[in-house]
């Protein structure tokens, strides 16, 4: 995908959890929109350096600064250390999250825990410190027509249930209503925010579900458009709604999916 180097143009992204999968396609795009990123990672140093450094050789512009998001103290230090670097944020990539699947009556109170303070909690101190700088600047009409930007990596299973993942599902419906809130009370200082809602996407994360044939075979029974969804898919979704072609776009969840919430079961009269 090849984008206008202008079109983020002076933009400074950050991706949380942005060393594989959908976090490295997303800062990916954004490098080649022409955002200058910072790749977040709590455990893939090797991975997000070796980013950089893909992203450098082209021409962009890149650093990498480790933060367990779920940890106040380390956002704090990250949003320090990129405006130290980089002077300010343009776009926040709320990604950062896990899995710790188990059926709900074995579900333990850290397995519990863990998801939601990486899925949810992680976003709400991101999304915070992002938005306290937008506020203190405001907008630069030579950078973009909005104070700033929030996107909000949810999922299908912001509105799907999924049984043996009660954690994970309801981390995803909490930002549904995180972000929606966020962005009502921000719209007022030209701040947007939304959320991109991916279907499934071949990432490590849910390799087991895809990485075979009788396994993907089983998982397009729930896609009508016929394919397993790839990271670009995501990070080409996330470049437009950072950038001014969706400035009237605000409080939306972006479902990219191949029609998976279009409940296929249903097709045949269910």
């Amino acid at each position: 995908m090849s984008y206008s180097p202008y079109l983020l143009k002076g933009q400074k992204a950050l991706i949380t959890g942005a060393s594989s999968g959908i976090g490295e396609a997303a800062a990916r795009h954004l490098a080649k929109a022409g955002a200058s990123v910072v790749i977040n990672y709590h455990s893939g140093k090797e991975a997000a350096e070796k980013i950089v450094g893909e992203i450098r050789a082209e021409g962009g512009e890149a650093i990498a600064i480790e933060a367990n998001v779920a940890k106040e103290e380390e956002v704090l230090k990250m949003f320090t250390e990129m405006y130290r670097q980089f002077g300010t944020i343009d776009i926040l990539v709320n990604n950062a999250g896990l899995q710790k699947d188990a059926a709900f009556v074995d579900m333990t109170l850290e397995e519990w825990n863990l998801v939601i303070g990486v899925n949810l909690t992680g976003q709400f101190l991101c999304a915070r410190e992002a938005a306290k700088e937008f506020l203190r600047r405001g907008v630069k009409p030579d950078i973009s027509c909005s104070a700033g930007k929030i996107i909000c990596m949810s999922s299908v299973h912001q509105i799907i249930p999924w049984a043996g993942h009660v954690n994970y599902a309801t981390s995803k419906g909490g930002i549904d209503m995180m972000m929606k809130s966020i962005a009502q009370e921000l719209a007022p200082q030209k701040i947007r925010v939304n959320s991109i809602a991916p279907g499934a996407i071949k990432t490590p994360i849910n390799k087991d579900a895809w990485s075979t044939p009788e396994a993907e075979a089983k998982l397009l029974k729930l896609i009508p458009s016929g394919r397993v969804g790839e990271p670009d898919d995501i990070g080409k979704a996330v470049v437009w709604l950072a950038s001014d072609d969706s400035d009237y776009v605000n409080g939306e969840t972006l479902f990219v999916d191949g029609g998976m919430t279009l409940y296929p079961g249903f097709a045949t009269g269910g």
